[in-house]
């Protein structure tokens, strides 16, 4: 039985198309019903996929060259027309690249990127609308036949020079980050990110969302230090990183924006530095983030002098986010209590210039029940080692494997253990062959003398495509920052030099 749609109103109209705000026949439900010129099959495909970022497509058909849509109406307003504060275009910028990764590998470009075009929707979190120029690459193409996007938000190639690929995403992103963040694109933690976005040139731009994400984002995934002090014993542990996010969003239901009426976390304890190591430490504060993962957010501060910053009034120079689930520490009798839990973060590779470094941290708020807490101050850090050595890359990289009773396990292997002291940190990060980002995990050199591990253990579940070839690199964080900076950096994308041979997951034989 066909449906019968009642208007409501027009919300948008041209030669083109005609958007319109409908409702069904014996219905309530608000609906969208768009009309356009020429046919769109991406919508078809669109109508077959599910994510929590976009809106539902109901219904799709196509008569007489033109192509009818009924979606979901999503209530809300768009980026482009709120005052956001910088802490919520991160967010978006973490939604708007979650998403177009889960529709670049379904072989979805958007094309036409920019903030009218993302939604703030009631539950909190964004919606991506607006598929009339999106379009799926073609083998035999050379450019595109059909030249659309918004001027200013496209990349040169959209305008006929060559066929658009996810690199034209990537260059929209780019423009509306800076857009939303007006100013405060200029900060150091953003410029290079935004920079490389917005290339001309798409061979120089990032080759795919997950390296954008992660650069914008300024964390390796799970990238996680914690420590427990009890009776002058220092335990150092070192969790798993570069989990995928969940798919499905935390509920915030209601939620408007304001975090007046939201329980201010208290702030975390003692945040200092640890001797010469780079390393800052500060108390967990186990209520922030979501459910275990905790959460916080940090600054960095650089002075000529050892007059410490004015955390209402100065700038900070740098900034980024850590997380971590220490949840299973809770019932264990042989690590101390929830008061002598620790986070610690290496900022070794953060300092520039010689100077006194303080960072400061606050724990953050979910944004449903808690806000983020104030800010604190750490004591002073001297940094004299502008001009060190870097340590040297890792050398000999290569896969083992190891066979239990139970499983697999997978490990990323160098040769050159000598030339790191153990309190180095051993930073992992793994690749499919074709370049794009799978995950990364760091942890001591001592964890892995103590653990008699040949290398970095990836868990089996990343290298989880029976057949994929996989390759990683290595990049040593130096615990003596002012005597050695780490080695040579392999991220966003390693040069070939510091790169693994490729090694292909089994395929389970039957």
């Amino acid at each position: 039985m066909e449906r019968v749609y009642e208007e409501i109103k027009a919300l948008k109209q041209s030669e083109k198309s005609m958007v319109q705000l409908v409702k069904e026949q014996g219905s309530e439900q608000l609906l969208i019903r768009k009309t356009l010129q020429g046919c769109h099959m991406v919508y078809r495909t669109l109508q077959g996929l599910s994510h929590p970022y976009l809106p539902n497509i109901y219904e799709v058909s196509f008569a007489d060259d033109s192509t009818t849509v009924v979606e979901e109406y999503i209530e809300g307003r768009t980026t482009g027309s709120a005052e956001l504060s910088e802490k919520q275009c991160r967010m978006i910028g973490r939604e708007i690249c979650d998403v177009l990764i889960f529709l670049h590998e379904q072989g979805i470009i958007h094309r036409d990127i920019k903030p009218s075009n993302i939604l703030l929707a009631k539950d909190g979190h964004i919606r991506l609308i607006d598929f009339d120029a999106a379009r799926m690459p073609k083998e035999e193409a050379e450019q595109d036949t059909m030249l659309l996007g918004t001027r200013g938000y496209a990349p040169p190639e959209q305008y006929g020079f060559s066929q658009t690929d996810e690199r034209a995403d990537i260059y929209a992103l780019g423009v509306t980050l800076k857009q939303l963040l007006g100013s405060r694109a200029r900060k150091r933690r953003y410029s290079s990110c935004l920079s490389k976005c917005t290339n001309l040139d798409p061979d120089k731009r990032y080759r795919s969302v997950r390296q954008v994400k992660k650069a914008f984002l300024g964390v390796p995934g799970w990238q996680t230090g914690i420590f427990f002090a009890a009776a002058a014993v220092f335990i150092a542990f070192v969790l798993w990183n570069g989990l995928p996010n969940g798919m499905q969003p935390k509920d915030m239901s209601g939620f408007d924006g304001n975090e007046s009426d939201l329980i201010v976390l208290p702030a975390p304890a003692d945040a200092h530095w640890s001797g010469e190591t780079g390393s800052g430490y500060w108390g967990c504060v186990f209520e922030s983030g979501v459910g275990d993962d905790q959460r916080y957010d940090w600054r960095l501060y650089r002075r000529d002098t050892e007059t410490p910053p004015d955390l209402e009034k100065d700038e900070w120079e740098r900034e980024g986010m850590m997380r971590g689930n220490v949840s299973w520490m809770r019932d264990s009798t042989e690590i101390g209590t929830e008061e002598e839990a620790y986070f610690c973060m290496s900022f070794s590779d953060e300092f520039w210039d010689n100077g006194f470094y303080y960072f400061a941290v606050r724990a953050s708020g979910d944004g449903v029940t808690y806000a983020d807490s104030p800010f604190v101050l750490s004591d002073a850090f001297a940094f004299t080692g502008e001009d060190a050595p870097r340590l040297p890359a890792p050398e000999g990289l290569h896969w083992v494997a190891q066979e239990s009773d139970e499983s697999r396990h997978y490990f990323g292997a160098f040769t050159n253990w000598d030339d790191y002291v153990d309190k180095d940190a051993v930073d992992v990060y793994v690749y499919k062959e074709n370049g794009e980002y799978v995950m990364n995990t760091m942890t001591h050199k001592k964890f892995l003398l103590d653990k008699e591990w040949p290398g970095v253990r990836i868990m089996q579940e990343f290298l989880n495509e029976p057949g994929e070839k996989y390759r990683f690199a290595i990049q040593v964080h130096t615990s003596r920052p002012n005597e050695y900076k780490s080695s040579p950096p392999v991220s966003p994308y390693p040069e070939e030099a510091y790169l693994s041979p490729p090694f292909t997951v089994p395929i389970p034989q039957s």
